[in-house]
Parts: structure tokens; sequence; C-alpha cells
């Protein structure tokens, strides 16, 4: 014990300046991540905006009661883990190919050329996005209904902002489109970690370039992978609104409503403060669950782990 204390001093002594320049950092996350955790005690209140603190009413868990008792929780939790789940396999395994499809590419401009068209959709708002979206798949000259009727797979155009079934797909492929070629950067920067001579006596030893992908480059992604699946399932229940509020309507509904619509509908829209603040609180705490759980199993899986 008396060793450690001053090596640490001594440490600390050494790289005094990282400890500095590491402090606004640390101050914006207690600002804007730890100091919002007090706006918390609104779920246990019946919250005024006119009273103080000390005024407000104790209400224990009636908010949290109230949450699971109403049929548009769970379909709302429905919807946002079928989307969530969809985009996870989605976003993890296009990403992947694509990278590694362009990491093959040997033509230098014809690369670079399709990288920079795969990321300018990432640039680009999900209100201009979803405008783009909205209009391929219009009735009235739409890109894609055109495209099926021209190849006969059907007959008239299909409304597809009002088949509720079809929204799930919907926006998921429309956050693939959009994020694909931006999720690429890191499995390539990680491809490119890879040395070279693994490759080349790989082609000595006669193997294929599908072979040569399957034994070296997906092993050395691997930890890559891993970490950023980790880090997904954390945010399974997390996923936002701007794509469903955006591509959805009031015919899909029942499809479209996430949690976090919920909160702002049910809970802001309505001046329900202590309702939706409850909601946040029940996506914080599964969040966090899910984040041990799949830590845990893929450490004793894998050996790979975040914490």
């Amino acid at each position: 014990m008396n060793y450690r204390k001053p090596r640490f001093w001594h440490t600390f002594m050494q790289q005094k300046y990282l400890y500095l320049m590491s402090l606004p950092f640390i101050a914006w996350v207690f600002v804007f991540s730890y100091l919002p955790l007090w706006g918390w005690t609104m779920a246990f209140q019946k919250f005024k905006p006119a009273k103080s603190f000390f005024e407000q009413d104790w209400v224990g868990l009636q908010y949290f009661k109230e949450l699971f008792q109403d049929d548009s929780f769970f379909q709302a939790l429905r919807n946002t883990l079928a989307m969530s789940v969809m985009g996870l396999i989605a976003g993890f395994t296009i990403p992947i190919i694509f990278a590694i499809l362009l990491n093959e590419v040997r033509i230098q401009v014809f690369k670079r050329f399709v990288q920079t068209i795969s990321y300018l959709p990432h640039f680009v708002s999900w209100v201009v996005a979803a405008g783009i979206v909205t209009k391929m798949l219009s009735t009235d000259n739409g890109a894609v209904n055109d495209l099926l009727v021209g190849l006969h797979i059907i007959s008239e155009p299909i409304q597809f902002s009002a088949k509720g079934n079809m929204f799930w797909g919907i926006v998921t492929a429309s956050d693939v489109w959009k994020e694909t070629g931006w999720n690429t950067i890191i499995y390539l920067a990680a491809i490119a970690g890879i040395g070279p001579e693994l490759y080349e006596a790989a082609r000595v030893d006669g193997a294929s370039r599908l072979q040569q992908v399957w034994n070296i480059t997906l092993p050395g992604i691997r930890s890559t992978i891993i970490i950023l699946v980790i880090i997904s399932i954390g945010h399974l229940i997390s996923i936002g609104f701007e794509k469903q509020f955006l591509l959805g309507n009031n015919l899909v509904r029942d499809y479209s409503q996430t949690l976090d619509l919920y909160a702002l509908n049910y809970g802001l829209g309505m001046g329900r403060y202590s309702f939706g603040t409850a909601i946040n609180i029940f996506n914080s705490v599964v969040s966090v669950l899910l984040l041990f759980t799949a830590n845990g199993i893929f450490k004793k899986i894998t050996k790979e782990s975040i914490i």
C-alpha cells in the first residue's frame, strides 16, 4: 500500500498536463450526463412546474404502476424491440460485407468514388432523408412502384406509407441506406490494421480471396465487431424517434410508435412530466441491464468485453 501511493502521485506529476487536458471533458460529462439525473426525482413526484422541489407531492411508484398497466406502453415496447433487432442485424452484417468488398477493390479511383457516394447520405438530415424515402415509395411516379410495375412483379402501385406491416422494414432499409457507408469506416480502419504479410503468406499457400477473407479478414476485425455489437445491444431500447416520427403517420401508428415517441406524446405532449420521466428511467435501466448482460455473455464465450 505504501508503494502504490507514491507511484500514483509520481505518475500524476509526470502526466499532469494530460490530466489537466481531460478536465474539460470530465466537466462536460458531469454537467450533461450526471447532473441531469437529479431530474429523475420527478418520476416519484406529482410534479408541478410552478412549485419548488420541497413543495412537490411525492407519490412513490404511482407512475411506474400506470406505465405497466398501459397497453400502449407494451405496444411501443414491441415496436421498439422489433425495429431495434432488425436494425442491429442489418446494421452490422451489411456494413461488414460492404467494408470487405471495398477492401477487395484494387482500382483506387473507383474505390474512393464508391466510398464517397456511400458516405453522403449520412450527412443528410433525417428530415430530408425521410422526404426522399417517402417520394421513392410514393404511388405517384415513385421509383420503387414504377420499378416493380415495370418488372411485372405487381400489377398496380402499393401504398407503402399506409401498410403498417411494412413499416418496420421501411425504417430498417432507410437506416441501412443512410448509415451503411458511414458505419463501414471503422471496419475499413480495422481491416487496414491487419498485416499484409498474412495475406501474402495465404496467397503463397494457394488460398483464394474468399478463403483469405474468412480466415484472415474476419478474425482480424473480430474484436471490433464484438465491441460494437455489445455497445449496440446496450442501445436496443433507445433507438430515438426521428425516423419513426418522420416516416410514420396515423395509418401506421400501431407500428411506428417507439418508447421515445410514447414518452413524447403521453409525457411532454400532455404535460405529464412525471410520467414521461418514468418512461425514460425505464429506458435507461433496461439499457444498462442489456449492456451488462451482453458484456457478460460475450466475455464468457469469446473472452472479449468492454468492461
